[in-house]
């Protein structure tokens, strides 16, 4: 059985996109973003909503830029040979491969993809995420902390939701950024 993993960067002050301008630096370090491809390559399946889906789509053509260093072009593939699925009610189309749109979230359907999958599955962007933490289908927390503080936003954490989660890995990064990964107890 799959896990369900959530991954976000994330503010100091728990915001996983800030209200006004950026969360803060550190993602953009090639030796944090080896790090975010090594540790997500053996991912199947990515689940977003739109707006992260709208983001992440640049991974499509990556590799077609000149000059693209080694661990851009690798994150590229990796996220290439991925399943997406996307939740939208307005888009009508996918433009990348590998990926079809759901209208709605349904948590059983959720359940049964990592029931079924050989290959771990994540879920990107904080409102899709609250959905699967809200129906209990998260597994794993990867929180990538930056240094700056920004004051509001949209939370990592949904409001109402109690977690007990286990830290069972930690890393700095020279940059500042910090990187924790939990899981459900």
């Amino acid at each position: 059985m799959a896990k369900l993993i959530y991954s976000m960067i994330t503010s100091l002050d728990g915001y996983a996109e800030a209200a006004e301008g950026g969360l803060g630096t550190g993602a953009e370090d090639p030796e944090v973003h080896t790090f975010v491809g090594d540790l997500f390559r053996p991912v199947g399946t990515y689940l977003y909503g739109r707006r992260m889906y709208e983001t992440m789509v640049y991974w499509e053509t990556a590799h077609t830029e000149p000059g693209q260093p080694p661990h851009i072009l690798q994150y590229a593939r990796d996220w290439q040979a991925a399943e997406k699925v996307v939740y939208s009610t307005t888009l009508d189309e996918a433009s990348s491969a590998r990926t079809r749109i759901e209208r709605t979230f349904d948590p059983d359907a959720v359940r049964r993809l990592k029931a079924e999958s050989d290959h771990d599955l994540t879920v990107d962007g904080p409102n899709l995420a609250a959905q699967a933490i809200a129906a209990g289908l998260v597994d794993e927390y990867h929180l990538f902390i930056t240094t700056s503080v920004v004051g509001g936003g949209k939370r990592f954490f949904p409001d109402g939701v109690r977690l007990d989660l286990e830290l069972v890995e930690e890393r700095a990064f020279a940059g500042g950024l910090i990187y924790a990964r939990y899981r459900t107890r």
